[in-house]
């Protein structure tokens, strides 16, 4: 097995749900419950919701999960554990999400983050997002940051 390896994934997989878990406590800790906007883990288990997990020697480091929404995918729950920050382990879940979304015919990717989330604004700025105004059913609140990336087609 490589160092590290970016797999479609299971978001019942313990490893998976551990970090999962970790990611919504902190968000928890971070936001007030009406602007968190996460997932449950049974929401992440649809068709329409492709989950990928990185693993580090076979342990499984991160997670992301890419919602097809039709005219555009979204980023959902995207969490790298703290032990493995810093070492290109996001990159690669984003460079996975940014593939998949290509291979679904999306011409969009779009995403909702929280305004504290410093690091995950430069991951997704590194990856070509720009601020972009609120998308779906989101509305405009104290904490969201929207963002989207156009996808050339390729």
């Amino acid at each position: 097995m490589t160092k590290l390896e970016v797999t479609r994934g299971d978001p019942r997989d313990p490893e998976a749900t551990a970090l999962l878990q970790q990611s919504h406590a902190l968000m928890q800790e971070l936001f007030d419950p009406e602007d968190n906007h996460y997932l449950e883990i049974g929401a992440l288990c649809v068709p329409d919701i492709h989950f990928f997990v990185a693993r580090t020697y076979g342990k499984i480091l991160g997670c992301a999960a890419l919602a097809n929404k039709g005219q555009y995918g979204e980023i959902k729950s995207m969490f790298v554990d703290a032990e493995a920050r810093g070492t290109g382990l996001a990159d690669a879940l984003m460079e996975a999400l940014i593939q998949d979304a290509r291979g679904q015919s999306l011409a969009v990717i779009k995403l909702e983050t929280g305004d504290l989330l410093q690091a995950a604004h430069r991951l997704y700025a590194r990856h070509g997002f720009a601020e972009c105004g609120p998308f779906g059913d989101y509305q405009e609140n104290k904490s969201s940051i929207f963002m989207a990336k156009e996808l050339s087609a390729q």
